[in-house]
């Protein structure tokens, strides 16, 4: 009997929700010796770099920017707007919702959390009737994550602004963009947006350690009042520096901005409108993919509404263990890696293996794409996984245009 050899040689595929594929041109920019941090081209890039940031998020306000993780966005986010005893209100459609909470909770404010599953965008009527009943405006911020990357539900941000202006209700409205940015639509100051938080790895392409919050006038006037800031937090100096430093309230990410800039070039290049589109359309061609598959077996999208689904990752049940084994499968025999399905069960229990997520955000294109979906195919015919047929034919017809 001749041995089936094992077919994961060659580049791998990192088909994760973050960090994302990182495009050689940022990983060329950024390999290069230490450049000088106090003249020179790492200070000229700077505020052109951060123009270009705020065009991406739809803005005309400030951004600070922060070595740090996602995490670090949000208590940096909070730093600057929330103090100890401050009422918060948390919508949450996944884990990422409560983990902002979490960090909210951490900081001393008196967290309220509506927590509406794991396979449901935001409630709004819900979320208006609270809003009417705080007649006394103790809620000073709404915590909404636009795209929860757990649960791929992408959440109505214009629609929590609406309620909050039509109960007159002075809450700042604080979001997480940290998995949306740069692949599915967003529009801050359109959109009636405070204050936003976002991070490098995933549609801006460059390896995590970097992170961003973006803060209108209103924001601003909260930050003003405060009691107190730590100086890293602050975010006064970092969006309107006097030295360089304050940027970064000391070193620089030297080479994370190189790398950012090269994104940010690849983007410029692309168009944010046609950046937005291409997500839309690869993201189209995996739920084709997997609506064929789950016509037989267990395969199922984990958010049924397709206008509820963000165009970065798509989060996927099938019974356990399978999610598990497919995700080992690919790894180890075909070099593809898919994510873990992250808080939709308790680590480590039998449940947990029953589900994953496809990323598709960033530097991704059509070839990319029916690739990943080919090696689950082939993953799930190795394993004897049930599925309908027709998969690749369904997301070939979209990547066509058909």
């Amino acid at each position: 009997m001749s041995h089936h050899p094992n077919l994961s040689q060659g580049r791998g595929y990192l088909a994760i929700p973050g960090p994302s594929v990182m495009p050689e041109a940022v990983l060329n920019a950024m390999h290069r010796p230490a450049p000088n941090i106090y003249a020179g081209e790492l200070i000229d890039m700077m505020p052109p770099l951060m123009q270009d940031l705020r065009r991406i998020a739809k803005t005309d306000h400030q951004v600070a920017m922060y070595i740090g993780n996602g995490h670090a966005a949000w208590e940096a986010a909070l730093s600057n707007v929330i103090a100890p005893g401050d009422k918060v209100l948390v919508p949450a459609t996944g884990r990422f919702g409560i983990g902002w909470g979490d960090t909210a909770t951490g900081l001393g404010a008196d967290v309220e959390v509506m927590d509406f599953g794991l396979q449901s965008a935001l409630d709004i009527d819900r979320i208006a009737q609270r809003l009417r009943a705080d007649t006394a405006h103790e809620i000073k911020a709404i915590l909404v994550v636009h795209v929860d990357t757990s649960t791929s539900v992408v959440n109505d941000v214009a629609g929590v602004r609406a309620i909050l202006d039509a109960a007159g209700h002075p809450a700042l409205l604080m979001v997480d963009c940290i998995a949306s940015f740069a692949c599915d639509r967003f529009e801050m100051d359109h959109w009636g947006v405070d204050v936003m938080v976002t991070a490098c790895q995933k549609g801006l392409m460059v390896p995590p350690g970097v992170s961003f919050v973006f803060f209108n006038d209103r924001a601003s006037a909260v930050r003003a009042a405060m009691p107190r800031v730590s100086r890293f937090w602050d975010w006064t100096p970092r969006a309107n520096p006097a030295e360089f430093f304050q940027y970064h309230c000391g070193t620089a990410p030297t080479h994370h901005i190189y790398g950012l800039r090269a994104a940010l070039d690849m983007i410029n290049a692309e168009g944010i409108e046609n950046v937005w589109s291409r997500h839309a359309t690869l993201a189209r061609a995996v739920w084709a993919a997997c609506e064929k598959w789950g016509t037989q077996g267990s395969l199922a999208l984990n958010i049924a509404d397709p206008a509820l689904r963000s165009h970065a990752v798509t989060a996927l049940r099938l019974d356990a263990p399978q999610a598990t084994q497919l995700r080992d499968w690919v790894q180890e025999n075909i070099g593809l890696t898919l994510g873990i399905g992250l808080g939709m069960a308790p680590v480590g229990s039998a449940a947990s293996h029953g589900f994953f997520r496809v990323g598709h955000m960033g530097h991704v294109n059509g070839q990319m794409i029916m690739g990943v979906l080919g090696g689950m195919e082939a993953g799930m015919a190795a394993l004897g996984i049930k599925r309908g047929a027709g998969a690749l034919d369904a997301a070939a017809k979209v990547i066509g245009g058909g």
